[in-house]
């Protein structure tokens, strides 16, 4: 006799039960958290949509201490339009993308270095020989060069520094 679909779906679910408990700050968008947003993915998502507040930029600027210049280079804002951001009080949901990318590599990098956000922020904007000796922060403007970053920094964590 066939089992039901939700004899099925129950077996599966107790299989793949977490048992124990993730830790504080983990989750699959721990780095979110850094700009001041939630980390559960469709409100995230919500919020890329109507814009991240413009706080969480300065919020990532100043954890990681980056620069006016290196941050209008991560999120690919104009200073002009940057001013205009502020004074909105939001990004528009493209740069809030970016902002995301950005925060998600930093976090990353933070996270290969132990949790230390100086060393991190000296990897992204120092030419890396792994990355063809360019630079991790100008390469993550956009998705494709952030996948490299992310290759990058995936090759260090398992050894792999060629």
């Amino acid at each position: 006799m066939a089992e039901s679909l939700k004899g099925i779906k129950r077996k599966v679910d107790r299989a793949f039960r977490v048992t124990t408990p993730l830790p504080a700050g983990a989750g699959r968008h721990a780095y979110a958290r850094i700009l001041g947003l939630t980390s559960h993915t469709p409100a995230l998502i919500r919020q890329i949509q109507e814009g991240i507040p413009f706080k969480a930029l300065e919020r990532l600027q100043r954890t990681f201490a980056l620069s006016t210049d290196e941050v209008i280079l991560l999120v690919q804002i104009p200073q002009r339009t940057l001013t205009r951001r502020r004074e909105a009080g939001r990004l528009r949901a493209d740069e809030s993308d970016r902002l995301l990318r950005g925060a998600r590599l930093m976090h990353r990098a933070t996270t290969l270095f132990n949790g230390d956000r100086a060393l991190a922020k000296e990897w992204m904007t120092s030419r890396q020989p792994t990355l063809g000796e360019a630079v991790p922060l100008e390469l993550a403007s956009t998705e494709l060069g952030a996948r490299e970053v992310e290759d990058a920094l995936g090759r260090i964590e398992d050894g792999v520094f060629a």
